[in-house]
């Protein structure tokens, strides 16, 4: 995978970090998964590559479609704010990626570049889901750490068998289907997004 690839995906991960609008996460996020189709498709070298790349496609429009049904029939009347603005989010998230880029380094698996990426958009993910309220933005940020799972995945050298990475994707596809069933049943009990709600929740 070439540097180029590399840094789009790790620029629209950190814009996933920052962003407020929910359609623009979902255009980010599958942004970066078709990216990834798009580089197993030019790998593909039989066979079983080109069924991968077709799930993965799979998983990238099937998502994008879940999640842009999930906006409309979840609709906030309030915009659901962040407890911590974009730029302190991108700085910790940056932050936190060199730290552990320092602490790591990177994998004999996979090249030195790549690992780092999937490092980067794995800090990145986990960095939405801490800080921010609104669930479904916190599901997008569960997205992204499967975009650099997957990536690790497709840079493997001489790569995974095909039945492994068919099942991945498929774990992929049912975490997200979980995360987002969760996502509608906070808005149906509360009447919002907003995963501050469940603190008002008592035993």
């Amino acid at each position: 995978m070439n540097g180029f690839v590399i840094w789009l995906m790790i620029l629209l991960g950190l814009a996933e970090v920052m962003v407020k609008r929910r359609t623009v996460a979902v255009g980010l996020v599958t942004a970066q998964a078709l990216i990834l189709v798009g580089f197993a498709i030019s790998e593909a070298n039989s066979i079983d590559r080109l069924i991968i790349a077709g799930a993965l496609a799979l998983r990238a429009f099937g998502l994008a479609f879940l999640y842009i049904y999930l906006i409309r029939r979840t609709h906030e009347v309030t915009p659901v704010i962040a407890s911590i603005g974009p730029l302190s989010r991108a700085g910790i998230a940056i932050s936190l990626s060199l730290a552990l880029i320092w602490l790591f380094g990177s994998t004999t698996l996979v090249t030195p570049d790549t690992s780092k990426a999937v490092l980067v958009l794995v800090v990145f993910g986990v960095v939405t889901v801490i800080t921010r309220r609104a669930t479904l933005l916190q599901v997008l940020g569960i997205v992204l750490i499967e975009n650099g799972l997957a990536l690790s995945a497709l840079v493997i050298p001489g790569g995974s068998s095909l039945f492994i990475e068919i099942g991945v994707t498929l774990d992929l596809i049912l975490m997200s289907l979980v995360a987002s069933a969760f996502h509608f049943r906070i808005f149906s009990e509360f009447g919002t997004a907003n995963a501050g709600a469940l603190r008002s929740l008592r035993d």
